[in-house]
């Protein structure tokens, strides 16, 4: 089954909140014919965007090519939090790679952030940025190790937007009788994804790169120059971008075996008037410590967009509001009776050590994908990063690939069903809190 069709109409975007709150441009044209570029980017994301974005700007010519629409994957259905650092945080960084080279990650990080901001502002994109994003634990252990974590950064990185939160004042910022205190990062924020990359598209287009949608890549024949078939026309360039992420299938299988789709789902309530303060006292992103991560904020009409859940499976299930109302309504049970006029589903790319996976697959190919639910940040920051790399400045691009990631038990074919069992039996923890 392929993903790309597994849960969505060709062309057309998923029912969301995000969908109904923006004016989506005119569908673009489908590649139709041969066409010469300096640069074939796969995928009309934040990573493909980004680097279409970055090259045109520096002169390249650059044809994008998306199966869809542009934002139409996980960039466009996301919970929206721009988080600092990586994925993984940088206690256990430090573990895995060194304190140098997880003080360079973190600058990345601090980097891709600052580089969503510029963007926001630069380019003019509506996209209700907000500062604040707040850890939450729901266990007295889970707020230890957040407030550990908020010393280490201050102490070790001099990061001094981030306070630990005791049970108080964790709820004097969310109300809820789930969580007892935690972290608030105001270095981080929180945005409307979807608007996000579509200002990101027209950015793009003014810079000079030709967006093609409807237009499904169906062969790589490597080599200098490289040629990309799609179903309707050709295009032959020096360089290769890849940013598919969970959508990525065969094109790569190198990249397949170690990025894993995933399936996620959001809702957003009926607008909740006077009740908003009985969910979010102010107005910043939350996200939990549980292995399936609860995650949530306010639109700017008042809804709560609250996610959570996921699947391992290609096709999304057949009620996904009853699938997020469970945690919905643990994290704040006096909202068992609330209408909830949306509910969607994405799919996005983890990793083993959900760090993502930015790789060189041949000497004029690159690829970054597996950004494991930190791709707000990361991938708009990997996009800029692989357009730096085909100019010839790899340095921050070599930085991000410098974990190794391994493959999925059963690669990118079999996706080893002990593994979903295993990430099965986590969700299951998170249920019944052990």
């Amino acid at each position: 089954m392929d993903l790309l069709y597994a849960n969505d109409r060709q062309g057309t975007y998923p029912d969301s909140w995000y969908a109904a709150t923006v004016t989506p441009p005119a569908p673009r044209p489908a590649l139709s014919g041969l066409i010469r570029a300096d640069v074939c980017v796969i995928g009309g994301g934040y990573t493909g965007l980004s680097a279409a974005l970055h090259l045109a700007e520096t002169g390249h010519s650059v044809v994008l090519l998306e199966a869809h629409r542009a934002g139409f994957g996980a960039s466009g259905r996301n919970g929206g939090q721009l988080g600092s650092g990586q994925r993984v945080d940088q206690m256990k960084l430090e573990k895995m790679v060194g304190a140098e080279t997880a003080r360079a990650l973190w600058d990345l990080g601090e980097e891709a952030k600052a580089l969503v901001r510029g963007l926001i502002t630069r380019h003019s994109i509506d996209c209700h940025y907000k500062p604040g994003v707040a850890w939450a634990g729901s266990q007295a252990s889970e707020v230890a190790e957040l407030q550990e974590y908020t010393a280490f950064l201050q102490d070790r990185y001099g990061y001094a937007p981030v306070e630990a939160l005791d049970a108080e004042s964790f709820a004097s910022i969310c109300p809820s009788p789930d969580y007892c205190g935690g972290m608030l990062d105001m270095g981080a924020g929180h945005l409307h994804p979807l608007a996000f990359a579509l200002g990101l598209a027209r950015a793009a287009e003014a810079a000079g790169a030709q967006i093609f949608e409807n237009a499904r890549v169906t062969e790589i024949r490597h080599g200098s120059p490289v040629v990309v078939e799609t179903d309707g026309g050709t295009v032959t360039a020096d360089h290769v971008i890849l940013g598919c992420n969970g959508y990525l299938s065969g094109l790569a299988p190198g990249v397949t075996a170690r990025v894993m789709p995933i399936n996620n789902f959001i809702v957003a309530t009926e607008p909740l008037g006077d009740e908003v303060g009985q969910v979010l006292a102010r107005d910043v992103a939350i996200a939990d410590s549980r292995f399936v991560v609860n995650y949530f904020r306010l639109s700017h009409d008042g809804r709560l967009l609250f996610g959570g859940g996921e699947t391992y499976g290609y096709r999304f299930p057949g009620d996904i509001e009853r699938i997020v109302r469970k945690p919905m309504e643990t994290v704040f049970p006096h909202l068992k009776n609330v209408r909830v006029d949306y509910a969607w589903g994405g799919t996005l790319g983890i990793t083993m050590k959900r760090f993502p996976y930015l790789a060189r697959i041949a000497p004029n190919v690159l690829s970054a994908s597996g950004y494991s639910g930190h791709g707000v940040g990361t991938a708009t920051h990997a996009g800029m990063l692989i357009a730096r790399a085909v100019a010839g400045d790899t340095a921050g691009f070599d930085t991000m690939r410098c974990i190794p990631t391994p493959a999925f038990p059963g690669g990118g074919a079999l996706r080893n069903p002990l593994l979903v069992l295993a990430m099965s039996w986590y969700a299951l923890r998170d249920r019944i809190g052990i």
